[in-house]
C-alpha cells in the first residue's frame, strides 16, 4: 500500500488525465522570438497599400518590445497585383533613414525601397548591432519582424529581398549576410564598419555580397584599424571567399580609371576598390557625404548586382 504522498500523488494525476492536463512538466515561458532565415511567404498581394504610391512614408512596429520606425517608398506606378523587389538601406552612425534614402537613392528605382532607423546607442546616436556603441537592441530581430509586416501589407516578392547600407549601416549589412541570408538574396555593404561585435559568422547558406570601400577613407581605414578590431577589407573579402566557397584569388579589371574590381570565380564576391576616395558612398555628382564627386556611381552598380541574385 503507497504511503499517503505518494497516494494522493497518484489522485492527482488521475484527475489530470481526466482533465486533459499534466501535472509531468511544469509550464515554461513563451520561447524568445528570433529571426527568421529561411523565405517567407508573401501574404500582402492584392490588398490595398497602406502607403501613399510614389512617397515616402514614416512607419512604425514593435520589435523585441521597443517601437521602432522606418520609412517605405512603394513606386508612383506600384500594383498590389505584381510583386516588387524589396531593398532594405541601413544608415550609417549618426544618422537618419531620411539621410540613406537621399544619399543611395533607391527610391527612384521600380521597388519597395525601405529605410529603418537605428536607436541611440551607447553615445546617444544611432546606431546599428554589431559595433561597440550600438544600442542592446536586436536589429536583426528588428529586420527579420521589420520584413513580416512588408511582407503581410505590400506585394514583396518574397525571392528578391536585398540589403546594403553604409558605414556602421554596411557593417549590419555583413551582420545580416551572416545571420540572414536565408532570407536575403544579396547584400551590398558601402564603406562598411566590420567590427568584431557583430559577433561569429555561420551563415546558412552562400551570401552574395558586393562591396564598395575609398582607399582614402579615413573614419573606416581600407586597411584596417586593430585597436578597434576593424580588419583590412583584403582579410575581411578572403573570409567571405572562404565561406562562400569562391576560388581563393580573385580576377581582377578596371572598368575605369581609379576604379579596380575583384571578383571571385567559383561564387557570388565582388569588391569596388576606388582610389582616392573617402567615407563616402560614391557617386559621380555631390551627395550628402561630400560635395566632392567620385569617378563612378555606387547605386546603379548595386542595383544591378542585387537584381541578378534570388533566392532558390
Amino acid at each position: 500500500m503507497p504511503g499517503p504522498t505518494k497516494y494522493l500523488r497518484c489522485l492527482a494525476l488521475m484527475a489530470a488525465a481526466a482533465a486533459g492536463l499534466s501535472l509531468l512538466a511544469a509550464p515554461t515561458a513563451s520561447a524568445t522570438p528570433s529571426p527568421v532565415d529561411r523565405p517567407v511567404p508573401t501574404t500582402g498581394c492584392r490588398l490595398p497599400s497602406p502607403v501613399p504610391a510614389g512617397a515616402t512614408t514614416l512607419r512604425t512596429l514593435t520589435s523585441g518590445g521597443l517601437v521602432r520606425e522606418y520609412t517605405v517608398h512603394v513606386p508612383a506606378q506600384y500594383r498590389s497585383s505584381r510583386p516588387y523587389p524589396l531593398v532594405l538601406s541601413f544608415h550609417g552612425h549618426k544618422r537618419t533613414s531620411k539621410y540613406q534614402e537621399e544619399l543611395s537613392g533607391f527610391s527612384a528605382y521600380d521597388a519597395i525601397s525601405v529605410y529603418p532607423q537605428g536607436l541611440p546607442g551607447t553615445d546617444g546616436e544611432s546606431a546599428w548591432t554589431g559595433a561597440p556603441y550600438s544600442a542592446a537592441a536586436d536589429d536583426v530581430l528588428f529586420t527579420s519582424d521589420l520584413l513580416n509586416t512588408l511582407q503581410r501589407e505590400l506585394c514583396v516578392d518574397s525571392r528578391r529581398i536585398y540589403a546594403t547600407g553604409k558605414s556602421n549601416g554596411g557593417g549590419f549589412v555583413g551582420v545580416l549576410a551572416c545571420r540572414m541570408p536565408g532570407r536575403i538574396a544579396a547584400f551590398a555593404p558601402v564603406a562598411g564598419a566590420f567590427y568584431p561585435q557583430g559577433g561569429e559568422c555561420h551563415p546558412s547558406r552562400p551570401a552574395p555580397i558586393l562591396d564598395f570601400h575609398g582607399t582614402a577613407d579615413a573614419t573606416i581605414p581600407y586597411t584596417g584599424n586593430p585597436a578597434k578590431g576593424l580588419p583590412t577589407l583584403p582579410d575581411w573579402l578572403a573570409a567571405w571567399a572562404d565561406r562562400n566557397g569562391c576560388f581563393p584569388r580573385p580576377i581582377q579589371y578596371s572598368p575605369k580609371a581609379d576604379v579596380t574590381v575583384q571578383r571571385w570565380l567559383g561564387c557570388s564576391l565582388q569588391h569596388y576598390r576606388v582610389e582616392g576616395a573617402g567615407h563616402v558612398w560614391p557617386s559621380t555628382t555631390p551627395n550628402n557625404d561630400s560635395a566632392t564627386p567620385t569617378v563612378i556611381d555606387a547605386t546603379p552598380v548595386i542595383w544591378k548586382f542585387l537584381l541578378a541574385h534570388r533566392l532558390r
